[in-house]
């Protein structure tokens, strides 16, 4: 199905019985965003709202919200794709596969981006930012915010798609200081292709212009967030997705996209910056208030009954985990391609995306040598030297030799198998003073931190039986005990309130737990909450990696420092309790979540959602 237009594939989801549309008055402010939540956990359908309080303009979300629903907005180009890149990685495929390329060639050629020189639907009419739906999503946040922006940017003296950048970095509307109706926050991270933009334009008097589309046809949103290798046109990748060129026109030298809904046009302030955030982000947390570029706004155009197209983000599992599922469907083939060895990487979204990374590689090298990490330490520094996966803050890789079925998507089986064999002596790597994901507070410093491989191949020297946590230890400094799997303990202490403080208790911890055997515990969590981790094995997977910082947060039974090596010959102890400088978990304003109830209450179609 080929999508013209935003419209278009909200009537064919209607159609499909995919969309639920609320009629009722809802306030952008925390209420749009509590329904949306509601909806999504249940794995509901596309929402539309219709009476947006505040605004002249319809609203929509959840369109990502299930992976069987992006496989059915994104049916004809995950087909089309695929085949792309067996043709990238291997050529041949054209000649052996004759039938499948010359089917795909209209599919090529219709992604060829084409200037609009009459239907200029965008251009039609103009209004003010305080027009727009003023969503908010968590109360803590600075204001509100564009949540699936596509921000377009060229560098100096350039109109060439190759070089242009099309990537989602959020947007502020309102609060702080920026000025309303002229500036809005521009937000973007570590590894982003904007940076290398601003940083050339910070060497030109050229003015930095920006366009930022909002909707346009499903295609546009996705293509903005995909990973593609630095040299493809983002642009012409987005036609590739939704089967149909990418229809754009100049208008006082701004790069217009005219099929989106709406497009605000801006001049980037290259050597000023203002507060931005703070913001419920997608580890769970609340980006904290930090200086970042703004932009003086020049012109805020959409089409006629235009629909404002947004998301809720927080922590996963949410919409924009359907954006992962889809980029993981495409490209899990070119993914092997670019990491020679490596079979499968997980990049574990309900551990907040970056904080925890999965894969399986290989081990080539000296394969008539005792099993030992070689091929797969090569693959790690790959991993952590490449794009998106460079953010990532834990990484767990192993062979699968004694296991072929192995799956990085099966969590627990795959930590399970690791810890059978891993050596906490000999296989942890660090990697200390050095950069982390712009989100991740778990650092000792905001973008600082330090990363952890912990790379395994051996053969299995342990077994787990069914040691009962709960009676194998008892003293006074833990409050609370439990077994989260065979070979992972969980402690409970008091909260963390200094540096100092921790590294005493832990120490004394190590010193009183070498006196158990531990053998078949070589894994142990501490935590300030153990029956929320307890809860399920999210949370679990939640609290240990996106509250810990590997450097400061690692300690072990019998631990040691051989020759700047650091390892320990007893169980790996990890304290993922709240530290005084991480930033707030997300949490729903309990009056907002009684008012959303009512309304779900009195509305037949969301009762079910309650």
């Amino acid at each position: 199905m080929t999508y013209k237009s935003l419209q278009s594939s909200i009537s064919d989801l209607y159609k499909n019985n995919q969309l639920i549309i609320i009629k009722d008055p809802v306030d952008p402010y925390l209420e749009m965003a509590e329904i949306h939540r509601r909806i999504n956990e249940k794995k509901g359908p596309a929402i539309l709202f219709e009476n947006v309080i505040g605004s002249p303009f319809k609203a929509c979300s959840n369109l990502y919200g299930t992976n069987e629903r992006c496989e059915f907005l994104f049916r004809e180009a995950i087909v089309g794709i695929e085949h792309l890149i067996k043709l990238k990685i291997s050529p041949l495929t054209a000649f052996k596969e004759l039938g499948k390329t010359l089917f795909h060639i209209p599919f090529l050629l219709n992604s060829v981006p084409k200037k609009s020189y009459f239907s200029k639907p965008v251009l039609k009419n103009t209004c003010k930012i305080t027009d727009l739906p003023q969503i908010v999503s968590w109360p803590q946040d600075g204001g509100a915010f564009i949540t699936l922006p596509q921000v377009i940017s060229f560098p100096p003296q350039s109109k060439k798609f190759s070089e242009a950048n099309v990537g989602m970095y959020r947007i502020q509307l309102s609060g702080n200081d920026y000025a309303l109706n002229s500036e809005i926050g521009l937000h973007y991270q570590l590894h982003r292709g904007i940076g290398i933009h601003h940083a050339l334009y910070n060497h030109s008097d050229e003015p930095f212009r920006v366009s930022i589309g909002i909707g346009g046809p499903p295609s546009y949103a996705l293509g903005s967030i995909f990973p593609l290798p630095e040299g493809l046109s983002e642009i012409l990748f987005t036609g590739l997705l939704g089967n149909r060129s990418y229809k754009y026109t100049w208008k006082d030298n701004f790069f217009i996209p005219t099929d989106v809904d709406f497009c605000i046009t801006g001049i980037l302030q290259k050597n000023k910056l203002k507060p931005e955030g703070p913001f419920g982000d997608h580890l769970g947390y609340y980006s904290l208030k930090h200086d970042f570029p703004y932009l003086n706004v020049q012109n805020v155009y959409h089409k006629k009954n235009p629909i404002w197209h947004f998301t809720v983000v927080g922590r996963p599992p949410q919409e924009d985990s359907g954006f992962g599922y889809l980029i993981h469907k495409m490209v899990q083939e070119i993914s092997k391609n670019e990491f020679p060895g490596v079979k499968e990487i997980h990049a574990v979204d309900v551990a907040g995306v970056h904080p925890l990374l999965l894969a399986i590689g290989s081990e080539r090298y000296m394969p008539f040598r005792d099993k030992k990490p070689e091929e797969i330490l090569t693959q790690a520094n790959h991993i952590l030297g490449k794009g998106q996966t460079s953010l990532s803050k834990y990484l767990f890789i192993t062979t699968n030799d004694d296991n072929p079925n192995l799956d990085t998507h099966n969590i627990s089986d795959f930590l399970h198998y690791i810890l059978e064999r891993i050596d906490w002596a000999k296989d942890l790597h660090f990697y200390t003073q050095t950069t982390m994901d712009t989100l991740d507070y778990s650092g000792d410093s905001w973008n600082g931190g330090s990363k952890l491989v912990l790379a395994c191949h051996r053969i299995p020297f342990r077994s787990f039986g069914k040691t009962n946590f709960n009676k194998l230890i008892q003293i006074s400094s833990i409050e609370k005990q439990a077994m989260v799997q065979n070979g992972i303990g969980l402690l409970q202490m008091s909260k963390f309130n200094n540096v100092t403080e921790a590294n005493t208790q832990i120490l004394e911890l190590t010193q009183i737990l070498s006196q158990f055997d531990l053998s078949e515990i070589p894994l142990i969590v501490i935590t300030d909450d153990l029956d929320f981790v307890m809860l399920n094995y999210n949370n679990f997977l939640w609290t240990t990696f996106t509250r810990s910082n590997p450097s400061h947060d690692i300690y072990g039974i019998d631990s040691f420092t051989e020759n700047k090596h650091w390892g320990c010959n007893g169980s790996l102890i990890i304290d993922a309790r709240k530290k005084p400088h991480h930033a707030p978990e997300l949490k729903s304003d309990p009056e907002i979540c009684t008012k959303v109830e009512h309304l779900f209450q009195k509305n037949k179609e969301l009762t079910k959602y309650l």
